[in-house]
């Protein structure tokens, strides 16, 4: 698992994720793996990956696949985007449908942050699609990473993206699922977005 966050602030978006790849109890750090970047460009949107280590080859293939421009700056907009790659995970990709009795939905066996002009977002293994007014992180060192930003968030010394990287580098040093570097991006937000 990872550990990611996204953070607006001041009219500014970030993102940020860490670079420990993890196979049952074998640890990859990115002193051994050149490709541990866990961020993916898509057009003008950020995507920050936490689940299965495929998952970000998948969505790079997924998006330049793509025949139409990808709208990820509104929640229906990622939530169209995320039911046909639903559908193409399990098609193209693989995905085995299978679920634990209980869950009413099929898992895309992923958790993604985005963060673009329009804002920052967060879409589950369930495509339920957030769209965060201040900040939020997913995988497993979260909590840690949850509890970080938020002590730091009125800290005017600290912008958008060094909250991020905060939560991030907190994960890291409770999370041992979560590891450094930490590897970010910012941008401004539109002025409608700006918040």
């Amino acid at each position: 698992m990872s550990t990611i966050t996204v953070v607006r602030k001041n009219g500014v978006a970030a993102i940020a994720a860490d670079t420990l790849t993890k196979f049952g109890g074998a640890k990859e750090s990115a002193d051994y793996v050149v490709n541990h970047d866990k961020i993916l460009r898509v057009q003008d949107s950020y995507l920050a990956i936490t689940g299965p280590t495929t998952s970000k080859l998948i969505l790079q293939d997924f998006f330049q696949r793509q025949r139409k421009s990808t709208r990820m700056d509104t929640v229906a907009g990622i939530f169209r985007t995320w039911l046909d790659l639903h559908e193409a995970l399990k098609g193209r990709y693989c995905l085995r449908p299978e679920e634990d009795e209980g869950d009413e939905f099929e898992s895309s066996r992923m958790d993604v942050l985005i963060m673009n002009p329009g804002g920052i977002f967060g879409v589950d293994a369930f495509r339920t699609v957030q769209e965060f007014a201040r900040f939020y992180a997913y995988g497993n060192g979260a909590c840690y990473a949850l509890g970080a930003m938020y002590a730091a968030f009125e800290d005017p010394a600290m912008d958008a993206e060094a909250v991020a990287r905060l939560g991030v580098s907190a994960a890291a040093e409770f999370d041992d699922s979560t590891g450094l570097p930490v590897v970010s991006h910012r941008f401004p937000l539109r002025a409608a977005s700006a918040g």
